[in-house]
């Protein structure tokens, strides 16, 4: 049996709030209990769960985001915050073992940190993914969860975009093209 890990994946206000700065709206807000249950269980069941969230300076002219995006997911903003119940799941559980909050840069949760050593030293082969968004930062995130050989499964109903044409594209892409199970 593969030992797994679920990654939630910049699921906060500013991407899911409808005042957030960035916010998927209302297709980010209907899957709200499918993570908060599965990142439970997870929890739960001694897997080990990874809170692999964006974060970005105010006035970062270098960032490449700073070019495509409003300002978002500022460091130290109600922004970051935990949408909705998964907060309050992350707050009652963030000392256990399993689980880990993770600042991210870019896309990707692999991409400049030091989570594909925390899913290694785990002796994990496989990634759960949930969070927004489903062809933005869920979709980089399993690209390299990919290109480092990790079995990928990706929720469908706990995945959202602001693109609905692109949520769609990226759920037959992490078939098709990435090998994961879909569920």
């Amino acid at each position: 049996m593969s030992k797994k890990a679920l990654i939630n994946v910049d699921y906060t206000h500013d991407f899911v709030h409808d005042a957030g700065a960035l916010t998927c709206g209302k297709p980010g807000q209907e899957i709200e209990g499918k993570i908060t249950s599965l990142t439970k269980e997870f929890i739960d069941n001694g897997h080990y769960v990874v809170f692999a969230i964006d974060v970005h300076d105010k006035g970062d002219e270098y960032h490449p985001e700073t070019k495509l995006f409003p300002p978002h997911n500022l460091r130290g903003t109600a922004g970051r915050d935990l949408y909705g119940s998964l907060q309050e799941v992350y707050e009652t559980n963030k000392l256990k073992e399993n689980v880990h909050y993770m600042d991210k840069t870019r896309y990707s949760a692999f991409a400049g940190t030091d989570l594909e050593i925390k899913l290694r030293e785990r002796g994990i082969t496989e990634v759960h993914l949930v969070g927004v968004c489903t062809d933005i930062c869920v979709l980089h995130t399993a690209v390299d969860a990919y290109n480092k050989g990790f079995k990928i499964v990706v929720y469908k109903d706990g995945v959202a975009s602001f693109n609905p044409a692109g949520h769609e594209w990226a759920l037959g892409h992490f078939e098709q093209s990435l090998g994961a199970t879909v569920v």
